[in-house]
């Protein structure tokens, strides 16, 4: 008797999505499929479009048109309420952090559980300093306000917000910016067995490789709008294709022409 191999269940489906800013065309015919528990993680140049991808999958942008699918829902389609019950199940690590800094840390952990999910406070104050002890952080640190801390706590600090709700998707966006290699690499490791734990799906956008190497099961290469290159981490270096080849060694020669203004 032979059993057939079960599909992957998407939870993300792009196709067809254009977006453009005048005359800037970000997103041309960009297609995208993420498949739940997949942690998938998207390289390109800057202003290649990674945060515009991931703006118009939360719905903080509209695209010109095509569609956009979390778990089975056109989200194009929905409003502003509507939007925020499908991102009551994302987290984020921003950029910078983007900490409050009139909150004190575990304030700033319990943030979406105080003010999206109304727990009470003293059951959100425990799940923060569990979430603080996940990514390393001892119960001293709590108390403190973001502008005691460095920047790799803060980005700690960050990811322990994203992962506050146990959400089934988490964005990640430019991790390691800012970071020594030394603790880009442990930030690197505490999402990868954050996304794990959880047994979330992931997308992080970035321009470091070291990073997608980490965090990845899939990559997928943004270049001009499109998807040029979707597949596993493992085959990245096997890629065949000669602007992720160029990208991946960061090489100044090759079909990949960056624009210099003098």
């Amino acid at each position: 008797m032979t059993t057939k191999t079960q599909k992957p269940e998407p939870k993300i489906v792009m196709k067809h999505v254009y977006k453009s800013f005048g005359t800037k065309h970000v997103l041309q015919d960009f297609n995208l499929e993420v498949n739940k528990g997949d942690s998938l993680v998207i390289i390109g140049g800057s202003g290649s479009g990674k945060s515009v991808t991931i703006k118009t999958i939360l719905g903080l942008l509209k695209p010109d048109s095509g569609s956009i699918k979390v778990d089975g829902v056109e989200i194009t389609t929905l409003n502003a309420r509507e939007m925020e019950k499908v991102n009551s199940s994302a987290g984020m690590l921003f950029q910078g952090a983007a900490l409050f800094d009139s909150l004190k840390v575990w304030q700033n952990v319990a943030f979406g559980l105080i003010q999206g999910k109304k727990m009470p406070a003293a059951e959100a104050h425990k799940i923060a300093i569990e979430k603080l002890a996940e990514v390393g952080l001892g119960k001293d640190v709590a108390d403190l306000y973001p502008d005691e801390l460095s920047g790799g706590m803060k980005k700690r600090v960050g990811l322990a917000r994203a992962i506050a709700a146990s959400p089934e998707l988490i964005f990640f966006d430019e991790p390691t910016t800012g970071l020594d290699p030394i603790m880009s690499d442990v930030i690197n490791t505490l999402i990868r067995n954050c996304v794990d734990k959880l047994g979330s799906t992931a997308i992080t956008i970035t321009h470091d490789m070291s990073s997608a190497r980490k965090i990845a099961t899939k990559v997928a290469m943004l270049y001009q709008g499109k998807i040029i290159w979707h597949g596993d981490v493992k085959d990245i270096d096997n890629s065949g294709n000669p602007y992720v080849e160029q990208f991946i060694k960061g090489s100044a020669k090759g079909p990949i022409k960056m624009e210099v203004r003098n």
